[in-house]
This record gives C-alpha cells, sequence and structure tokens, in this order.
C-alpha cells in the first residue's frame, strides 16, 4: 500500500493536521508520502512541487486565491480552483495506491481533475469547502444542503453567481469518483452528510492527532521563566494565525468577556498571553496586561501551553480545533463554546468548560470557573492529559486510517473480481 497526500502548505493549521497524519503513518510502517506547494520541515518523505510548477502555482493562487479573498475582505477565504492543475504528471510518479486529498483551495486542485486520478480518493475534510460553492467555512449560511448561489460572502443577489458556478462543476466533475470523507468532528460529518454534494457519500469520523510525547505537560514556572512571563499571575493564553484579526477565531468575542472579568476583580490577578499575533502598534484596551509571543514553533508552542493556566479558543466554527487538543495534550483546561468541532474535544467541567454559544457572558463565567478553585483545577488538567492520550495520539489516528484505507482496497478488488469475465 502506498498513499499520497496533497496539501498546500505543511506549515498551515491544515498543513500540520496532514503532516502529522503522515508521521502517524510512518511510525506504521506505510509507504506514505507528501506532496506540497510550500515545504518548511526537514521530512524527505514531504516532497516540494517541481521550482516551475510552484512558480505557476503561486502565480495561480495570487490571481485567483489571495486576490479574490481580498477583494471580497480579510474575513472570507474562497477558491474556485478552476485553472490547470499543472501536478497530475508529479502525482502519477508515486504510483499511489490511494490519494488522500486534505487543504486543496487556492487552484492547488482544479475541481475537474480530480477524476483523472483513477484511483480510489480519501478527502480528509480540513474545512467546508469540499462541499460548498467555494467558501471554506460557511458562516452560517446553508445553502450547501442544496445548491449554492445567492452568495453572502459574494454579496451576491444572483442565483447564477459564481458559488452556484463553482458548485455546477464540483456536482458534474465528482459525480461517479471512487471518494470517501473522513471528517475530523462529528459536527464536520454532519455538515458533509446534509451537503447536496456529498449527501450520499461514506463518511467517516477521525480526529486530527498530535505526538502526545512531544506535547506534554512542561513545569509551569520554567516555562513562564523562558517566554519571560509573569510567575505570579494566572495566565489566559488565546492563539491562531493572524489571532486577532481573524473573525472566525473569535477574538471580537473574547474582548468584551476579558473586559467583564476585569470590572469583576480579577484584574490584578490574570494577565493575558497571545501566540500567533504580534503586539500592535496602537494596542487596544483587553481589561488585562497583555503579552504577545508572536508566531511559535512547536517547541515554543509546548511552552505556551504550559505556561498558561487556560486557553481560550473562542472560534465560531471549526472543523476541529487543534489548539485545543494540543493545549489539553500539555495538561491546560480549555475554554470554547459549545458548537462545531470544539464540541469533540472539550469535555464540559471535565477538562474544560463549553460556554453557550456564543454567550459573552458565559464565556466569561467559564474562564473564571477554571481558575478560582485549585483543588478543581488540578483535576481539570488530569483529565485534559488523559483525554489527548486517550483520543488524540498519533497511533489512534493512524491505524484508523490504515484500517480505512484496507477496507477501501478490499472493496477495489471485489469490485475487480467481479467485472472480471
Amino acid at each position: 500500500m502506498k498513499i499520497t497526500h496533497l496539501a498546500m502548505h505543511e506549515g498551515s493549521g491544515a498543513g500540520r493536521a496532514a503532516l502529522r497524519l503522515h508521521e502517524g503513518l510512518l511510525r506504521e510502517n506505510v509507504d506514505s508520502s507528501m506532496l506540497v506547494l510550500q515545504k518548511s520541515s526537514q521530512h524527505p518523505s514531504v516532497i516540494k512541487l517541481e521550482n516551475l510548477t510552484v512558480l505557476l502555482k503561486k502565480i495561480q493562487a495570487r490571481l485567483f486565491g489571495i486576490t479574490l479573498r481580498n477583494s471580497l475582505g480579510c474575513n472570507t477565504t474562497f477558491s474556485i480552483n478552476a485553472t490547470l492543475s499543472l501536478i497530475q504528471n508529479q502525482i502519477k510518479r508515486f504510483n499511489s495506491s490511494i490519494i488522500n486529498l486534505h487543504w486543496v483551495g487556492w487552484e492547488y486542485l482544479r475541481v475537474e481533475d480530480l477524476k483523472n486520478f483513477n484511483i480510489p480518493l480519501v478527502w480528509t475534510l480540513q474545512d467546508m469547502w469540499a462541499f460548498t460553492g467555494g467558501c471554506h467555512y460557511d458562516q452560517g449560511c446553508d445553502r450547501y444542503r442544496k445548491f449554492c448561489g445567492s452568495c453572502p460572502q459574494l454579496g451576491s443577489s444572483k442565483e447564477s453567481d459564481l458559488s452556484h458556478w463553482v458548485w455546477l462543476r464540483k456536482a458534474k466533475a465528482w459525480e461517479g469518483l471512487n471518494l470517501t470523507l473522513v471528517a475530523p468532528s462529528s459536527w464536520m460529518a454532519k455538515c458533509a452528510s446534509s451537503s447536496s454534494l456529498f449527501r450520499y457519500r461514506r463518511v467517516e469520523v477521525i480526529p486530527f492527532c498530535l505526538d502526545t510525547e512531544h506535547y506534554q505537560p512542561l513545569n509551569q514556572q520554567t516555562a513562564r521563566k523562558v517566554l519571560n512571563l509573569p510567575e505570579d499571575k494566572q495566565l489566559i493564553l488565546f492563539g491562531a494565525l493572524s489571532a486577532t484579526q481573524d473573525k472566525r477565531k473569535g477574538f471580537h468575542l473574547l474582548l468584551p468577556a476579558l473586559q467583564r472579568l476585569s470590572k469583576a476583580g480579577w484584574s490584578d490577578r490574570i494577565e493575558l498571553v497571545i501566540f500567533g499575533s504580534s503586539q500592535p502598534e496602537n494596542p487596544i484596551d483587553l481589561g488585562f496586561k497583555a503579552h504577545y509571543l508572536g508566531c511559535l514553533d512547536d517547541i515554543s508552542l509546548v511552552q505556551a501551553y504550559s505556561a498558561a493556566d487556560v486557553m481560550i479558543v473562542p472560534s465560531l466554527q471549526e472543523s476541529f480545533g487543534q489548539t485545543a487538543s494540543e493545549s489539553l495534550a500539555c495538561g491546560t483546561p480549555v475554554v470554547a463554546f459549545n458548537g462545531t468541532g470544539l464540541k469533540d474535544i472539550v469535555d464540559h467541567q471535565q477538562n474544560g468548560y463549553l460556554a453557550n454559544p456564543f454567550d459573552i457572558e458565559d464565556l466569561a463565567t467559564g474562564i473564571a470557573w477554571v481558575v478560582q478553585d485549585r483543588d478543581r483545577y488540578s483535576k481539570l488538567c488530569i483529565h485534559a492529559r488523559q483525554k489527548a492520550e486517550q483520543a488524540f495520539s498519533l497511533e489512534v489516528q493512524a491505524r484508523r486510517y490504515l484500517s480505512l484505507y484496507n477496507e477501501i482496497l478490499d472493496e477495489c478488488e471485489v469490485k475487480v473480481r467481479l467485472i472480471t469475465p
């Protein structure tokens, strides 16, 4: 069995999820490779596209991905994937048994080219793009359940708009594909199963994994010294790529929750730590002193999680929520809203707190509830680590994928025997 993973960039959140699956499969002695546009690691089995292809793909992404997003607004990512893929010959050289798709937006892979692979496809749903007319998260719109058109993210009132065109192309090109979907959460699986494009497809739920030997608790005081954080305060951690700019990540909801806590008498006890963003030129009033860590590597991330008393993940929509699972693995409880993929990670009042969506007051209540009782807090930390080890280890995910791959290949062999005279 040979598995080839297709992903845009191994350093993004989606790329990290793909890389972790790839590493887990390698540990299970599976012949696994990963083909990416941008490579940031030294993994020999992670292969960057040929230089000329990389240049052309970046031009495509700029013209049809990033430019489109910028024209729509910074909070919207929209992919039409209409230009030539240019990577089919490179993919064929792998002689794969199965191709595992991951994040393939911004023209990485043309919609119509999936049918040309002629081998089973597994698609790990990093977001909602696979079953929408172009958006990567629907932001509360459910038009994808019937067909896309009159897209609110495009500001369109026309049924035959860009989103409808993309949806029609997908519906035509993907009919009859040998395609199995894997969702990282029950919420994402439900969305895919209710979509017009994938209503009759097989959808499995396998959570994203992480290396629990790397992501594990460190001594809190030592981690704080390394990161130059105060040792006598309770620290609230929040982070994501462009943490304070991406509305989907919920910073606009966390802000008033923090201000409520400050007014309730926590201002002398709590300080805020933010990763994924540098300190702005004109800092806003967060209600607490804030420490900006910028972008962190895997080592510094473990230190940040271990230094914190609680991790806040106030996202409006998440296919899974890897910062939440990483935090639990480091023994740090998580506060999130009781919605989307985070429901599968955080167990309410067991390893964190799930606030009513999107109740700012309950979010503030949850933060206070986690940190105010030391005996209860110690139990939350123990349960956090236990949940990560039991549900999110590399081995758990890799073996479930391996079982799925074998089942798909066995079904293909049966079909071949049935049609052979």
